[in-house]
């Protein structure tokens, strides 16, 4: 395994009835997604630097979809016809001292803005494990980071601006727009160009971060509340064939923090070095560990913001069930061990807390999600999901809607009660389909 392998995200054209087949490394001259091992379905990528020009772009083509930091490990992003970028949206629009917002262009990185919120005194809620996704890409797919008492990254939206298919402006907020609002924020790229967001904030503060190794699973199944309750944010890492998580990242806000943590959690020892969550590699690019207090940006990620992995070969699942759950599903997930041990990095298991966006994996449910970092084997692990889905199906299981899974349109439909709302809001805003691709016909769609 080389080193750095966890931070190089990739991806793999999705499987199964939801996604298309791998297809190997793509030549040079094709468009790629981040990791470099997807190839979008179209070189025809055009860019626009304001609103304006992503306005005409709108009325200039009859199919296109917005490309963002391309992070995704599926189809969700891809073309056929036109691809958009918005990279020119990147800048902070406003910040609202006494309403606590900020409003940025939706092209705008977790990593660009959370250094200037801390410079004027602010913070985000949470942040995901990588900083280097868009804010416009991580809101459309409702990625998370973790804590029992922390929403998905697009529960801090307050109001999201977007050109709709007939090149209209359309903001919608939480304060006006109720229903609407809760399904258009989560939106999966379906009902226009987002351009700006609005996001909550609150005052800065100070993160301290502790890693503790070797938490036996008898721990965590009668103690998982516990477990999970035991920081700001906590996340669970396990090759699943020891018995127990090889790591857990505990990280606390100052002001609720012991002055010196515990040399034990719940049978876990404090580590006395800085780890990567595969302990066999350098924690160089990971975020600073041992207790040292932080500011809120360079503690919640798990690696360094001023760090940018570069493609490796690797593919990502990840699915949520209800945190009511957790213990029975992980255990699910254990006894697969054998079967997951020989195609699998690592995994990680993190809270979420239940919101009441329409799309979200955790609409009206605290969630736990169980990620997977594979090897880049795609024809076993094709073969693997479909078993782990399975295996998850009694908890109601949803997938993230950015990696890679099987699950059918037909459970997607019985899981997301409110899709057939979702879809009429589709029609509403896209009637004639601009905005559709293959993942939407088949995921949203499909039967």
């Amino acid at each position: 395994m080389k080193k750095r392998t966890f931070l190089k995200l990739s991806t793999a054209l999705a499987a199964g009835p939801v996604l298309a087949p791998l297809t190997g490394w793509a030549a040079d001259d094709k468009l790629k997604n981040w990791a470099g091992n997807y190839t979008y379905s179209t070189n025809r990528l055009h860019e626009a630097s304001s609103a304006a020009q992503a306005r005409e772009l709108v009325g200039k083509y009859e199919n296109l979809k917005v490309l963002g930091s391309r992070h995704c490990f599926n189809g969700i992003a891809d073309s056929t016809h036109n691809l958009l970028s918005l990279k020119g949206l990147d800048g902070l629009v406003s910040l609202d001292a006494g309403a606590k917002t900020v409003t940025v262009g939706s092209a705008m990185k977790y990593g660009q803005l959370s250094p200037l919120l801390h410079a004027r005194g602010f913070a985000l809620h949470n942040l995901a494990s990588l900083p280097h996704i868009s804010i416009g890409g991580a809101i459309a797919t409702a990625t998370h980071g973790s804590g029992v008492g922390n929403g998905n990254l697009a529960t801090a939206v307050s109001a999201l601006e977007f050109i709709t298919a007939n090149g209209e402006t359309v903001r919608l907020s939480r304060e006006k727009d109720g229903d609407t609002f809760r399904g258009a924020v989560v939106h999966l790229g379906a009902l226009g160009v987002v351009t700006q967001v609005t996001l909550d904030v609150q005052p800065t503060f100070q993160v301290t971060q502790h890693v503790y190794e070797n938490l036996p699973m008898e721990s965590l199944k009668a103690h998982f509340e516990a477990i999970m309750s035991g920081g700001y944010s906590v996340s669970l890492f396990t090759d699943w064939q020891r018995g127990n998580f090889s790591e857990v990242w505990v990280k606390r806000r100052v002001e609720t923090s012991m002055m010196s943590a515990p040399a034990d959690y719940f049978g876990a020892k404090a580590a006395t070095r800085n780890l990567h969550p595969i302990a066999e590699l350098s924690a160089e690019n990971c975020t600073e560990q041992l207790g040292v207090p932080g500011p809120w940006f360079e503690r919640l990620p798990h690696f360094r913001m001023g760090f940018t992995p570069s493609s490796g070969k690797e593919l990502q699942s990840e699915y949520f069930v209800p945190r009511r759950n957790a213990v029975e599903a992980i255990l699910t997930v254990e006894r697969l061990r054998d079967q997951v041990g020989p195609h699998l990095m690592i995994s990680e298991i993190r809270t979420i807390a239940a919101d009441e966006f329409w799309m979200s994996p955790c609409y009206q449910q605290p969630s736990v999600t169980i990620h997977f970092t594979w090897k880049q084997d795609w024809p076993a692990v094709r073969k693997l999901l479909p078993v782990i889905e399975k295996e998850l199906a009694p908890f109601g299981v949803r997938p993230h809607w950015g990696k890679l899974f099987t699950v059918t349109p037909a459970q997607l439909a019985k899981r997301y009660e409110r899709l057939p709302d979702f879809r009429k809001l589709v029609q509403q805003f896209d009637p004639k389909g601009k905005f559709r691709n293959e993942f939407l016909e088949k995921t949203i769609y499909g039967s």
